[in-house]
């Protein structure tokens, strides 16, 4: 059973086309019916746009395998009073939703990615959150690459915002223990059975999704496909209870050895 992140695993974060075996390996688990969430942290797209465009590439998915933070949102913010960054489609899609900005007197700090924050939001954000706002990610991603670039991701921002504020956070989707839980009974409409310690995660953020998975007792495969160029880069420098149980270079290699499995 499997969990399977989507950019930099089964997307590429470049032009978001199918890395290699990403599509072989979704077939797969579709033609063998092997349990599996795709699991994203898609704050760009309303979640049925985004599940649409995974299909229009090539990918056969429909919602009972897919998850993003967005999807759970409602159950977890507050629609009033929001002071919401992060990407223009990130905003239009909040206000889409029926969340009303407040950027004056806001109850909530909403962080989702971009890859150009300045220094100005940071001090509003600082101030609100000095004033009591409560602080929120819609993930705690590591690094954001786009372009050939890596930037800061939320989870880099809100640790960041921590340290200056000595606000507490919370995360709405990967890796918070409450979108793996959502996830795994989401999975169990497949396999009424099914447990975190049954499960593989495939994601190529090794310190987001990774850790916070292996914590719960999943196994962990990290592919450097997406946001490390090399394990070398990272892995090294990770605690040893948080360093992941396989390294592969892409999905096809890791059709290839389930494949040899059998």
């Amino acid at each position: 059973m499997y969990f399977i992140d989507v950019q930099g695993t089964l997307i590429s974060d470049e032009d978001k086309s199918p890395i290699a075996g990403s599509l072989a390996f979704i077939e797969k688990l579709n033609e063998e019916k092997i349990p599996y969430m795709v699991i994203t942290n898609n704050t760009k797209k309303p979640s049925k746009d985004f599940l649409g465009y995974l299909n229009s590439i090539g990918f056969h998915l429909d919602e009972d395998h897919y998850l993003d933070p967005l999807m759970l949102l409602e159950s977890r913010v507050n629609k009033e009073a929001v002071a919401a960054y992060g990407a223009k489609e990130f905003l239009t899609t909040l206000k889409k939703m029926g969340y009303h900005f407040d950027y004056k007197n806001p109850k909530t700090v909403l962080i989702a990615i971009k890859e150009d924050f300045c220094a100005d939001e940071y001090a509003q954000m600082i101030d609100f959150l000095l004033s009591g706002a409560a602080l929120v990610g819609m993930h705690e991603t590591s690094i954001y690459a786009k372009n050939n670039k890596r930037y800061p991701g939320v989870g880099a921002i809100l640790k960041m915002l921590e340290f200056a504020t000595s606000t507490s956070y919370t995360v709405v989707g990967k890796p918070s223990a409450a979108f793996y839980s959502e996830a795994l009974q989401r999975l169990q409409k497949q396999n009424p059975k099914a447990l975190f310690e049954d499960i593989t995660i495939i994601s190529d953020d090794v310190k987001g999704d990774l850790g916070g998975a292996k914590e719960l007792g999943m196994k962990t495969i990290f592919v450097t496909s997406g946001k490390y160029r090399s394990a070398e880069e990272i892995v090294p420098y990770l605690q040893e209870e948080r360093k992941p149980d396989v390294v592969m270079k892409d999905m096809q290699e890791v059709l290839d050895s389930i494949s040899g499995e059998k």
